[in-house]
């Protein structure tokens, strides 16, 4: 049991092991990374997954020569692509019968809620999303449920993935090794998580006004 819970704090913290990682298996550490991104972005079961503090983390590594900053932009730009991409083309031919199957741990609140994110902003929540946590994984899936045209999903999906790649990573390339930030790494990453989640409190606490 013990095993089973350190296999899921280490997945849930990779951000916070990503030193140890980038030590024990070196080069693989992109192909970890890109793994990362690819099932945050592309498992609408997973949306849990860091994403926003592993790019800031990141980029603090690449700053210190530990990974090179433009394969890491590259990859993980790539994997944000192909990981909404899939995840539209799993709400577009499976999204109905997931929605409806109880065998799939899908939290209905947060799918309402990406719905309620598309009515307001149509097709640019595919870019809005990328940057809040939950719906960033949910946006995708309920494009392809809602059949959007996927060449209107794509141009969306590449600004938005092109975008949040470049912030998270960047800011953590420039800022991440600032002896303020890194004397206070995880209170930073703590913060970074929490002000990503400042829209999503915003439009709770506005629906429920509305209500």
């Amino acid at each position: 049991m013990s095993v089973i819970k350190s296999i899921i704090d280490f997945v849930l913290h990779l951000d916070v092991h990503l030193g140890d990682i980038i030590s024990n298996y070196g080069v693989a550490t992109y192909a970890i990374l890109f793994a990362v991104i690819f099932v945050e972005t592309g498992l609408v079961f997973v949306p849990f997954l860091p994403g926003d503090s592993l790019l800031f983390v990141a980029g603090a590594f690449a700053a210190l020569g530990s990974l090179n900053v433009f394969v890491l932009l590259l990859l993980l730009m790539l994997a944000a692509i192909a990981g909404d991409t899939a995840n539209y083309w799993i709400g577009h031919f499976s999204g109905r019968k997931i929605i409806a199957s109880k065998k799939f741990p899908i939290n209905e609140k947060n799918l309402v809620r990406t719905q309620e994110f598309f009515q307001k902003h149509g097709g640019k929540t595919i870019i809005i999303a990328r940057f809040i946590p939950i719906i960033r994984t949910f946006a995708p899936f309920v494009a392809g449920v809602g059949k959007m045209h996927y060449t209107r999903f794509l141009f969306y999906n590449v600004i938005g993935a092109v975008s949040w790649v470049a912030v998270g990573t960047l800011a953590g390339y420039f800022f991440g090794n600032i002896p303020v930030i890194k004397n206070n790494f995880s209170l930073f990453i703590l913060a970074v998580v929490a002000v990503s989640l400042i829209p999503i409190i915003f439009e709770i606490v506005r629906a429920r006004r509305k209500q």
